[in-house]
């Protein structure tokens, strides 16, 4: 099964979110913040980063700029999801595979993970 890393401070949309995606199929690992989502990302490499952009500590930018500077994840696919910074988001297509806009409909979310990678 493939393996995805969500990054959200909000508690409720990371259960929430993690609960969708292993019913699909996946495994899923959670972060509260971007950097622990860094930290989880090096460890565990995911096949797929989920992120929020307005985190603690380390935003979902920030996040993504690390990544790509390793260039072990230069290729690892990463969605955004965001409520507010989905503009700033959209000025880097080098950093972010795909953005998506909350409030997101969950199967949305879940057919442009299925396009992402395979169950």
């Amino acid at each position: 099964m493939a393996l995805i890393v969500v990054a959200d401070d909000e508690i409720l949309l990371t259960e929430m979110l993690t609960a969708v995606l292993e019913d699909a199929g996946y495994d899923v690992l959670a972060a509260a913040h971007g950097k622990e989502a860094l930290e989880l990302v090096r460890q565990h490499n995911p096949q797929l980063l989920i992120t929020d952009f307005m985190m603690p500590i380390m935003t979902g930018l920030e996040l993504a700029e690390s990544l790509r500077q390793e260039s072990r994840f230069a290729e690892l696919p990463i969605l955004l999801v965001t409520g507010a910074q989905g503009a700033v988001a959209r000025r880097h297509p080098e950093l972010f595979t795909q953005v998506l806009d909350k409030p997101y409909n969950v199967q949305r979310l879940l057919d442009i993970v299925g396009g992402i990678l395979p169950i």
